[in-house]
Order: C-alpha cells, then structure tokens, then sequence
C-alpha cells in the first residue's frame, strides 16, 4: 500500500464521571468525528472512562498502539478533578511542568478579570513534558498535543475552537465521502441488495439505518467511499435495483 492508499485512523477518549453518571450528554463524539472524516481521517474507535488515573492512561496507551491518532476530551481544566493531564504523563513516563507559552496566554487573558491568574487557573498550563500547545480563542486554556496524542476540553464550543486550530495540521488521506438513499420498507428485506452492492464495488461500505415514522417503518441507507466516482455509481446501481424490485425508495434519504 503506497502513503497515498493508507487509512488513517484515530481513536477517541470521552473523560469524565459525569458523562458516565447522565449527568452530561456527550455533544463531542459527533464533532470530532465529523471533524476527522474532513481532515481524511477515521474515527474508528470511541471509549469512555470515569476520572480515574488508572483507567485514563491505560485507555490512552491502548488507544495510542491502536491508532495513528489519539483524541481525548474531558479533564483538562482548573479543578481538582481534572487528571488528564496528569494521567496521561504517567502514562508516557514523563514529568508534568507548566509551559511557559500557556502560562503567558492564561497570564493575557485573565489579566483584566477578577482575580487574575490563580494557582486553580495556572492547573490549565501544565502539560506533560515534551508537549505543544494547541491554541484556544475561546478561553485562554490551550489544548494539548504529545506526538500522536491530543487533548481537548470537556466543554463542545471550546474543543471546536481546539479543533478549528488543528485544521489542516495533521496527516490524513481521502475524505470519506457519503450519500443516503431512503426506502420505505424494512431492512430485511433490502439486505441482499445492499450486500450485492457493496461487493460490486471496491473502496465502497453500506451502512443501514432503520426507523419507524409516520406509521411506517422504513430505513436510510448510507453509502460512504473515498472515491467519487464510486460513489456515485454505487448510489446509481443501488437506486436502478430498488427500482427494478418496485420499492419506494428516495434518493437523499428520508
């Protein structure tokens, strides 16, 4: 496989008890993986773990041997409970310090606000040694990078800022392209279809979606590929046998 065929992949840590109590729905799964599939890359593989030291780095060392890149959100802001940082220079063997870079940023943004730079404000400059910063617009706290591995606020509209500054900054391959054809009929009984489909054509996954509305079940069926023009012939091959068959189905989805 040449670089210009290889998928990369990434996976993702979702941190924090809350997220694991109900107490917060995750919004950031999505984002991030939308995010990714732009930048040519797959989220492939999404774990989700309490504010446990242990359970933190051992997820992260997992994730890293797994994946060309590590995405983790959650645990990195002033308060006591936030150990990401912490969790994952254990994890890498390295020391935790406070970048100076960082410092000067939290130093600017809280300088004309009550109480100025805290020792609770001066946790969100500490990094595991070795690490890069990744800027945040939002709120002063940068993000953090270690090689493979980034880490990103718990919070959606800050991580979105985190991720608009790695836009364009990391490998990735082709995009993974999509379209969606909706059908009125149960799944099963478009299955063999959607599997002749598929194996017609390479570099091409059709994944079925059902659900039941307006008093009738039905399901949207996404087809995803790297390649345009398989794309577009998968989706056209798909649309001429559901038609041959006489289902109703609708091009774009239902």
């Amino acid at each position: 496989m040449s670089d210009s065929d290889k998928v990369w992949t990434a996976g993702m840590l979702v941190i924090g008890d809350e997220i694991l109590s109900g107490r917060t729905a995750d919004k950031n799964i999505a984002q991030v993986a939308s995010w990714l599939q732009v930048q040519g890359i797959r989220l492939t593989e999404v774990r989700v773990v309490s504010d446990d030291m242990d359970a933190i780095a051992n997820a992260v060392l997992a994730l890293r041997d797994a994946y060309d890149y590590v995405f983790t959100t959650g645990g990195i802001g002033p308060t006591h409970d936030d150990i990401t940082v912490d969790a994952v220079a254990n994890a890498l063997g390295v020391e935790v310090v406070i970048h100076p870079e960082a410092r000067a940023m939290l130093e600017a943004y809280y300088a004309d606000k009550p109480g100025g730079l805290t020792e609770a404000r001066l946790r969100m400059a500490r990094v595991p040694e070795g690490a890069e910063l990744i800027p945040n617009r939002m709120s002063g706290a940068p993000g953090i990078r270690h090689g493979s591995i980034h880490l990103m606020a718990g919070v959606p509209h800050i991580t979105a800022q985190m991720l608009d500054a790695l836009t364009g900054t990391l490998e990735g391959g082709a995009p993974l392209l999509s379209e969606t054809v909706g059908c009125w009929s149960p799944e099963s009984e478009i299955a063999d279809i959607l599997r002749e489909v598929e194996a017609a054509h390479e570099d091409c996954q059709i994944g079925s979606y059902p659900f039941f509305r307006e008093g009738r079940i039905g399901a949207n069926f996404v087809i995803r590929s790297t390649s345009k023009d398989v794309l577009a012939s998968a989706v056209d091959t798909l649309c001429e046998a559901l038609g041959e068959e006489g289902f109703d189905f609708t091009p774009g989805g239902i």
